[in-house]
């Protein structure tokens, strides 16, 4: 019993000293925020139950990310997969793709026009980021957003 308390304690030590368990991303090194602007590409809806959005009803939305600050072609894109849970609100969860990595979003929204979803990780760069990021739709055909990330470590 001591020995695999001992070699459980030391392979712990040896992994928080390698940085493998509580290391995120070695380039962010604080809070930060990226603004982007989006253009949909694609959206399908898919209506399960009785006519008309309802509970269990999914909607999948593509779109292309810019910031036009950089380069005018796009930086990378999004997909969103969201459930009604009700006639009006929605269970989402989504992927940024990004150059430098991806950011992972999830919850509730009522309105694709202006909604906040928490930040719940990313890969590479965004390796253990948390946060938000907030949505305000600025026109509608062909739909275009702005979006806020605001992110912690």
């Amino acid at each position: 019993m001591k020995k695999a308390l001992l070699v459980t304690g030391a392979l712990a030590a040896l992994a928080l000293a390698t940085g493998s368990v509580t290391s995120g991303s070695s380039e962010l090194t604080g809070p930060g925020t990226i603004k982007l602007t989006t253009r949909q590409i694609g959206m399908s809806y898919n209506d399960t139950g009785a006519p008309g959005r309802g509970p269990g009803d999914v909607v999948v939305v593509r779109e292309l990310l810019y910031n036009k600050g950089i380069r005018r072609a796009p930086i990378g894109h999004s997909e969103m997969v969201c459930t009604y849970t009700g006639r009006r609100w929605q269970q989402c969860s989504g992927t940024y793709f990004l150059p430098r990595g991806k950011l992972v979003v999830a919850g509730s929204l009522r309105y694709r026009e202006f909604f906040k979803l928490a930040v719940i990780g990313g890969t590479d760069l965004y390796d253990n980021v948390n946060g938000s990021v907030s949505a305000s739709m600025y026109s509608r055909n062909p739909p275009r957003s702005i979006l806020i990330f605001r992110l912690t470590i």
